[in-house]
């Protein structure tokens, strides 16, 4: 949970808030994906370097993904 202290606006905190509970959401939800990729992979008979290394790549993309999903809008 992030709580940002410099603002006294309490809509700023919650958002904040709302934010971090999106990202986490997304999160566990692409973790279950990639479970079940990788659980698929192994029964394929994939060799476990390459799962690994699929893994990370996909593991990168869903970070930058929740993070462009669920960063704060610019006002301005």
């Amino acid at each position: 949970m992030v709580v940002d202290v410099g603002h006294s606006d309490t809509g700023d905190i919650i958002a904040s808030e709302i934010s971090a509970m999106s990202f986490a959401l997304y999160m566990l939800g692409f973790i279950v994906f990639l479970g079940g990729v990788i659980w698929g992979a192994v029964v394929a008979g994939v060799p476990h370097v390459y799962i690994g290394i699929a893994t990370l790549i996909l593991l990168g993309i869903g970070i930058f993904s929740a993070v462009s999903k669920t960063r704060a809008k610019d006002p301005s």
